[in-house]
């Protein structure tokens, strides 16, 4: 039986800096790639399942960021705060209840792949759109479908076959197990593909200024899709400048 996201969070907590840390080099270079893509004189920042925000905290650092604030529905996870940011105790899919404006928004390892169903996902891309600021920035990164540098050529050679064969949405729908002692923590997740998230972006008026491939295990940048994961750089449909490649 799978745990409710926020749940399974709340059940990690204690040991979520160890798991965090197994995958240090990836996170590291996505704040980093983040830092860099981020335009000067932001003054205001908005971090999506934040976690305990430490991540978000040195980005926001990084570029003088005035305004920081954490959503994270986990209090387990959201630890003692800290007197430097906002927190919101909510779900990303209630930001339809929110009124105002970010000049970033940040919305980190995979964590839009814990909201189900699809229509969830869009709606919170939605939320991201009508948030952000007319000349903002939307920071999302997600867990590649078809990285076949993580997840091995067979595998990843069956998920293309099962998608060219069926187009079914939950073709992307996995189980997340994570070791937290003598009971497992399992709970549902969702691995995209490019096209796939390029496609609920749009239709939630959001544009892909750039795509960055960041491998996985190393954090290394690859030129190509199936050598990582996927990092977004969006803004605004009439903000977009044209797409460029790494």
């Amino acid at each position: 039986m799978f745990s409710d996201p926020v749940a399974a969070y709340d059940r990690i907590a204690p040991v979520f800096a160890r798991l965090a840390e197994q995958r240090r080099p990836y996170l590291d270079r996505i704040d980093q790639l983040v830092v860099s893509e981020m335009p000067p004189g932001n003054r205001t920042m908005l971090d999506v399942g934040s976690g305990d925000g430490a991540r978000a905290r040195r980005i926001a650092r990084a570029r003088g960021i005035e305004e920081l604030v954490l959503l994270e529905p986990s209090l387990a996870m959201q630890g003692d705060g800290a007197a430097d940011a906002k927190v919101w105790t909510m779900r990303a899919e209630e930001l339809h209840s929110v009124q105002a404006t970010f000049d970033v928004i940040t919305c980190l390892w995979n964590v839009v792949g814990h909201i189900f169903p699809a229509s969830g996902r869009m709606e919170v891309l939605r939320q991201f759109a009508r948030l952000v600021s007319r000349q903002g920035t939307v920071f999302v990164d997600v867990n590649h479908r078809y990285n076949a540098r993580h997840y091995g050529a067979m595998q990843t050679t069956l998920r293309f076959l099962r998608d060219r064969a069926s187009r079914d949405e939950k073709n992307g729908d996995v189980k997340v197990t994570w070791d937290v002692g003598e009971m497992p923590c399992t709970t549902l997740g969702h691995v995209f593909t490019n096209k796939e998230f390029r496609s609920l972006s749009f239709a939630a008026g959001l544009s892909i200024e750039k795509t960055l491939v960041v491998d996985y295990a190393t954090g290394e940048q690859r030129r190509w899709n199936w050598q990582g994961n996927l990092l977004y750089v969006m803004r605004p449909k009439s903000m977009t400048r044209p797409e460029s490649r790494p």
